[in-house]
C-alpha cells in the first residue's frame, strides 16, 4: 500500500524524468529514486538516446546501498531483453526488497511482466502511485504503442485577437524575448519541429533550439511539402546533412526534383492523399512514429494546423498571446475548419497559463 511518503519520492523521481523529454525517443522518459532509511542513495533517468535507462544509472549511483532499499519508478521496470538487460532482473541482482512504480507499461513486451518477474523475486511491488501524472509525461509514449502515432502540440504564437501576422505578412516578432525562449525551450523537449512548406519559404527558419546549454537538443526538423516547394537555396536544405531534415511529400512528382533534395542529404518520407485529395495526415503521423517520433512540435502554419485539427490529431496547444492587436485583415493562426454548427467546434481545456513579460503563453489540452 502506499504512503504519502510514497508519493513524494515518486513526485521527484517523475521530476528526473522529465529530464529525458526530447532526447530519449523512440523510448519513454523515465525517473527513478532508490531510498533507504528515509534517504535517497540513488537517481537517474534515461540517458540520451534511451539508454542507459533510468534504474540502471539510479542502481550504479547506489552501489551497494541498493541492498534492502526501496525504488522508485515512473514506468513499469522493462522484463525483455533488449539491447540492453530486463531492468527488473537489474533490481532483483541488486537486493531491492520494494519497488513502487507510477504506471504500467504499455509495450506487449512488458505490460505487466515486470512487476510479475519482481513479485516472484519476493520483491514487495506497489503500482499506480501519482498514475495520472506519469501517464501524461509519456503521454507520446503511449500513443506511439497504443495508436501508432505521436504526441502533437500546436504551438500559436499570435496577437490577442488571433493573428499570426499583419495583412502584409510580417510576423517577426509578435511576441517577446521571452516568449520565443520558452518556445524554444519547447523544442528542446520534443523529438521533432514540423511546419508547413508555405512557413518554410517565407520565414526560412533553421527550426532549431537556441537556448544556451540546450543547442545539443535541437529536434528533428519535418516539413510538410507535398508539392517540393521548398528552395534547395533554404537554411533548411543547406544545413540538412549537418541537421537531418525530413520533407513529407507526395509520392511520385519530378524525380530530378527529388533526386537534387536527396543529394543534398534530405530524407523524402512519401505520404498519399486522403480522402480530400490532400496529405493524409494521419499516415504522415504513423510514418514519423514509425521512425521513433513520440513527441512532435508543430510550429505553423495556418493550413498545417487546419489540416491536423480537422484529423483529430493534435492533443495539446501551447498558445502564445501578444499584448496587441493586428485586426480582421491580419492572417489567422487557423485555416478554415469547415464548423457550421458549435457542437462541432473542437474544444480545449486550460492546464496553465504563464505571465512572460507583456505576453502570456496558455496551455491547453484538446478535449474533441
Amino acid at each position: 500500500m502506499a504512503s504519502a511518503t510514497d508519493t513524494d519520492f515518486m513526485k521527484m523521481a517523475l521530476s528526473l524524468a522529465a529530464r529525458g523529454l526530447g532526447t530519449v525517443a523512440p523510448n519513454p522518459a523515465v525517473g527513478c529514486i532508490i531510498v533507504k532509511d528515509g534517504r535517497i542513495v540513488g537517481r537517474g533517468w534515461t540517458q540520451k538516446g534511451g539508454r542507459p535507462h533510468a534504474e540502471t544509472e539510479a542502481l550504479a549511483h547506489a552501489g551497494d546501498a541498493a541492498r534492502g532499499a526501496t525504488a522508485y519508478v515512473t514506468l513499469e521496470p522493462c522484463a525483455h531483453h533488449g539491447k540492453t538487460p530486463p531492468c527488473a532482473e537489474a533490481l532483483i541482482a541488486a537486493g531491492i526488497a520494494r519497488v513502487v512504480g507510477a504506471v504500467s507499461d504499455p509495450d506487449p513486451r512488458v505490460a505487466g511482466r515486470g512487476y510479475e518477474m519482481l513479485r516472484k523475486a519476493g520483491i514487495e511491488v506497489v503500482e499506480d502511485v501519482c498514475e495520472t501524472q506519469a501517464r501524461d509525461l509519456n503521454r507520446g509514449f503511449f500513443l506511439k504503442v497504443m495508436e501508432e502515432r505521436p504526441l502533437v502540440t500546436l504551438k500559436l504564437a499570435t496577437s490577442a485577437d488571433g493573428k499570426t501576422a499583419t495583412q502584409g505578412g510580417r510576423s517577426q516578432w509578435i511576441t517577446g524575448e521571452l516568449a520565443r525562449a520558452r518556445g524554444h525551450y519547447l523544442r528542446a523537449t520534443h523529438d521533432a519541429i514540423m511546419v508547413g512548406s508555405a512557413t518554410a519559404i517565407v520565414d526560412d527558419p533553421e527550426l532549431t533550439c537556441r537556448l544556451p546549454g540546450l543547442e545539443q537538443q535541437s529536434p528533428m526538423r519535418v516539413v510538410a511539402d507535398g508539392r517540393l516547394r521548398l528552395p534547395l537555396t533554404s537554411k533548411l536544405v543547406r544545413g540538412a546533412r549537418k541537421m537531418p531534415l525530413w520533407l513529407l511529400s507526395s509520392p511520385g512528382g519530378d524525380t530530378a526534383r527529388r533526386n537534387a533534395f536527396t543529394e543534398c542529404g534530405v530524407d523524402l518520407i512519401d505520404v498519399p492523399p486522403g480522402s480530400d485529395g490532400l496529405m493524409d495526415m494521419k499516415i504522415a503521423m504513423q510514418r514519423l512514429a514509425a521512425r521513433g517520433i513520440t513527441r512532435l512540435l508543430v510550429e505553423g502554419g495556418a493550413r498545417l494546423a487546419a489540416s491536423l485539427m480537422r484529423a483529430r490529431l493534435v492533443d495539446r496547444i501551447e498558445w502564445f498571446r501578444a499584448a496587441s492587436i493586428i485586426g480582421g485583415d491580419g492572417y489567422a493562426a487557423i485555416a478554415p475548419l469547415g464548423v457550421d454548427t458549435l457542437d462541432k467546434m473542437p474544444t480545449l481545456a486550460l492546464t496553465r497559463t504563464l505571465t512572460l513579460g507583456e505576453d502570456t503563453v496558455s496551455s491547453y489540452v484538446v478535449r474533441g
